[in-house]
This record gives C-alpha cells, structure tokens and sequence, in this order.
C-alpha cells in the first residue's frame, strides 16, 4: 500500500473513532487491561529477579543452609513423618563444624518472636517488630555481613553469656539518629542489652524489610533468655563452591547418623543450596506469570471480540461507501487493508495506554512498597505485539468480509 493510501486509512479510522466514542472505548479498554497487566507484572516480577540476583550474589556462592523442613509454599497440615521430626540443634551446629572438612564455617541462628510482635527501644524511640535471634562469631563469614561501626560478637560473648547486641542497619538508624550507638544500653522484649556493633546495610531479599531490621546477640546468651527456644536454622560455608556437593555429603551422612536415621529411611531434615531457593522463586514466579497469563488472555479476548464486533458493525454501516470505492476503482486489497489498519489501530491505542498504565502500576507499586519494579523494554515490545496480533487475528474476517462485498449489492444496500 502506497503511504498516501494509508495516511489516507489512518485518517478515515480515526473518523470512524469519533464518530463512535463509546463503542471505540469500550473494545480499546479489553486490550488496554490485558497489556497492562503483562507489562505491570513482568516489570515487578523482574524487579524481584534482579533483587534476588543481587541478593544471593551477595552472600556467596558456597553457601549451604540445614534446617527441620525443605523450603517452599506448604500448603495443607504436614505428613505425620514431618510433625514428628526433631529440631536442628546447637550440637548439631557444633558437629558439622569440628567434623566435616569440606566445610569452613557455620552459622546457627535461633529466632525468638514475641507474642504481639519483638521490641527494641532506647529511651522514648522504639522499634517494632525487629528480628531477634542469637547465633555465634561465624555469623559475619557464612553470611557475608560485617560490622560497620564496633565489633561483632566474640567467643568470649558467647561463653560468658553477655548482654551485649549487634543492630541491624535499620533498627540503629532509628534508635540512635545523630548518636553514637557504641556503648549505649537498650531494652530488647524487657532485657537490657548493651550494644557493641552495627551491622553494614544489606540488599533487601524480595522487599522482606528483614534484611536490616534485627538483633542479634550470643547465642548461649538467647538460650539462657529463651531456654524452650530449642530448634534453629543453619547457614554453612563450604570451603569453596567446587566443595558444595562433598559438604552436603558430609553434613547429610553425620545427621543421619545422629538423628538415627535408618538406612532404608528418608531424610528427617532438609539440605539444601542457593540454587534450591532459586528453584523455588522461579516456580513461585511461574505461578505469578501463569496468573499473568490468564488475567491478560480474558483481557485481550474481550479486547479481541470487541474489535472484532465493531468493526463488523462498521462494514455494514459503511456498505455504501465500500460499494462507491469499489465502483471508482479500490481494489479488493484496498479495503481490506482499510479494515485491517482501522482495527491495528484501535488496537494499537489500547497497546501503547496499556504500556503507559502498567508501567505507572510498577513504579507506583516501588513507591508505596518495598517491592522493586524493572521496567523489560523486550515485554513492551512483547505487550505492543500482542495488541497488535489481536487486531490481526479479530480484525481478519471483517476485513475479508468487507472485500469480498460486491459493489452492485452495496450501492443498492440501504
């Protein structure tokens, strides 16, 4: 088609547009959900990829975590076999760590979380709802998190049971704005503690807000404070990533062995990597895209069917003219190809305010949450293209109807 013949197309759709306002919406607003959906999640989702990317690239990758169940979405009550499994404990952190060589370091952690929420307050600040656990010098090497301000825990803090803390980031920029923290006394869930160190800012995992929001202190300290607090989790450093499998061979044979494990038997606890946790993002993630999926699928079939059914609508109202330009010489082609760029176009405004709707989505889901958002310029082309498909699909037989019109019945029809 010669470029005046279709700024010639675009101009009498357009006319068609205004001269049906509502119509015009109504079929434009199913693309525009459907592409604004795509573009809106697909920017969030690969916000998450990115914070979880830099996340895991940050704590290593050699690291290895144990804990009583396998990660992931649980849904229903656990199997009788997992009600009844013992808790990872401190001994067991202590075997790992003088018994497997391919390991370097381990972190246990054990979590208290108050009825109502955990505490921290200095003076008349507080902070609610911080993380508050207790674990041992190795906490700095296997998580890749070191002090910015002080010193971290020692063995002697763990030995002698001291009533000392580290904060995390966020809770010393609250409790101590313009102050020193070093040496100041705070009150965590009702107990004193003096503060020794402050903890680097870290990457938030997933917008959690956990990543610097805690306390931590000696873990025989936490154990004398909350003795019935007896299971916790294990973060362990391999020597090196090419040393991962032989730890994790080493740490499942000397928890078998402890835990009694039979020889014919399952695992009672779960080992697992970083890896593992990404495989369990991507499949939370492929449920979001699936959803995706089927809420833009409904919005551009709706989207699709209406600009199908107007521009059907306008083939019949438009017979006349169709037969006048057939009688001056339009070529079949010539009006199909009207019809087609009249539907790509309406369409194609859906696409493009669809594209400009989801991406506002995401930024403003940055704005009022910890949720990132990363704006895929291949999925607004994606988002473009599937606006543009639609009017291609739906826009078809209008378009081979209006061709195949035989101008003798259309100058007659009334």
């Amino acid at each position: 088609m010669r470029l005046t013949g279709f700024t010639e197309s675009l101009l009498i759709a357009f006319g068609t547009f205004r001269a049906h306002k509502m119509r015009s919406f109504l079929t434009i607003l199913g693309v525009l959900i459907g592409v604004s959906c795509i573009i809106g999640m697909v920017s969030i989702i690969k916000g998450l990829d990115k914070s979880m990317a830099r996340q895991i690239e940050s704590l290593g990758s050699n690291i290895i975590y144990v804990s009583k169940y396998k990660p992931g979405i649980h849904l229903g009550s656990r199997s009788e076999e997992e009600r009844n499994r013992k808790g990872i404990t401190f001994e067991h952190a202590a075997a790992i760590r003088g018994n497997c060589s391919a390991v370097e370091a381990v972190s246990p952690q054990n979590y208290y979380f108050r009825p109502g929420g955990n505490y921290a307050k200095y003076r008349n600040v507080e902070v609610t709802r911080p993380m508050f656990f207790g674990t041992i010098p190795d906490y700095e090497v296997v998580n890749n998190s070191f002090v910015e301000e002080g010193r971290f825990i020692t063995d002697a803090d763990v030995k002698f049971r001291a009533y000392v803390c580290v904060l995390g980031y966020d809770v010393a920029q609250t409790l101590f704005t313009n102050l020193d923290p070093i040496g100041k006394q705070i009150i965590v869930n009702g107990d004193k503690f003096t503060v020794v160190g402050v903890m680097e800012k870290k990457e938030e995992l997933l917008g959690s807000g956990h990543a610097n929001n805690f306390v931590l202190i000696p873990y025989d300290t936490f154990a004398k404070i909350h003795p019935e607090e007896e299971e916790l989790s294990l973060a362990v450093k391999a020597r090196s990533p090419e040393l991962i499998p032989a730890a994790i061979d080493q740490i499942t044979e000397l928890l078998r062995r402890r835990r009694g494990v039979r020889y014919s038997e399952p695992d009672d606890f779960a080992v697992f990597t970083q890896e593992n946790l990404m495989e369990m993002y991507e499949q939370l993630t492929g449920i979001i895209y699936l959803a995706m999926i089927v809420i833009s699928s409904i919005g551009l079939l709706v989207g699709g069917v209406g600009v199908m059914n107007i521009m059907l609508v306008s083939v019949t109202e438009r017979t006349r003219e169709i037969g006048i330009r057939k009688a001056i010489g339009a070529r079949k082609r010539d009006i199909l190809w009207q019809f087609l760029i009249e539907a790509s176009s309406l369409s194609g405004i859906g696409g493009v305010l669809g594209i400009i709707l989801g991406l506002l989505f995401a930024q403003l889901v940055a704005l009022v949450s910890p949720l990132p958002a990363a704006v895929s310029l291949l999925w607004v082309l994606i988002g473009f293209g599937f606006s543009v498909g639609v009017a291609l699909v739906f826009g078809i037989y209008p378009a081979y109807r209006a061709s195949k019109l035989n101008p003798i019945e259309c100058l007659h029809y009334e």
